[in-house]
């Protein structure tokens, strides 16, 4: 089974900003080239930290209204500092939260949702900066067509790893969710298969039926050690 890494759906080119780099630069560079975020490097190429429009927009928040309210008051003393800094090394979030090209796209994903970001510089062994990689980035895999689902289903799951006669498994996949349908020589099988077909890139969800001809759920408890489940010595 082959699985897309960061390194497939990254953005190779990356637009960067330096730590001196003035307030209103940092606004240009996200018109012109049409961006909402930005990685911060330093002289060998490394990430400091990254500035997005929020850390931009948080310089409006904390500007005098006409009716002359205070502005700003809930931001704390860290991030009042960052709405009143002039260049990206005082906007930006740090550290960077990184990733690196062979990472998995789940890796890729599993990082941004604890890290709680939308994009993850990409870094090279020595962490200097090779590419960026956001969410919609990610999303590339659902894009993958329904045949090309089944045909890795039928060929890399079923037939190269599980090794089942043809046709012992039906495969039907619509939008990215596939059906199971069938028999299987062992119980044990039912959610091994399962799990595979999950694990094949643009998999939304898997649903099965599947029988059995064996029931060795009972071969599992008496023997845990023969099925990988038990204390290894």
């Amino acid at each position: 089974m082959q699985h897309r890494t960061v390194h497939d759906v990254m953005t190779h080119e990356v637009v960067t900003a330096r730590p001196d780099t003035p307030f209103k630069e940092v606004a240009a560079l996200f018109h012109r080239n049409d961006i909402t975020a930005i990685p911060v490097v330093d002289d060998e190429g490394r990430p400091l930290g990254m500035v997005s429009e929020a850390d931009l927009v948080r310089k409006e928040a904390v500007l005098a209204d006409p009716e002359g309210r205070t502005p700003g008051r809930w931001l704390d003393a860290h991030d009042r500092a960052r709405a009143e800094a002039e260049t990206a090394g005082g906007l930006m979030t740090s550290p960077a939260v990184t990733a690196h090209a062979d990472w998995s796209i789940p890796e890729a994903a599993r990082a941004m949702d604890k890290h709680k970001v939308k994009r993850l510089p990409v870094v090279d062994e020595i962490g200097r900066l090779v590419g960026i990689v956001s969410r919609r980035d990610l999303l590339q895999v659902f894009l993958r067509h329904d045949a090309a689902i089944r045909d890795e289903i039928n060929h890399d799951v079923l037939g190269q790893t599980l090794w089942l006669a043809p046709g012992a498994v039906q495969v039907t996949v619509h939008d990215g969710v596939v059906t199971l349908t069938g028999r299987l020589p062992r119980k044990s099988l039912v959610p091994i298969t399962e799990q595979l077909c999950r694990a094949v890139d643009g998999v939304v969800a898997v649903h099965q039926t599947l029988d059995f001809t064996e029931d060795d759920t009972h071969l599992r408890l008496e023997h845990p050690q023969a099925y990988g489940t038990g204390p290894r010595r």
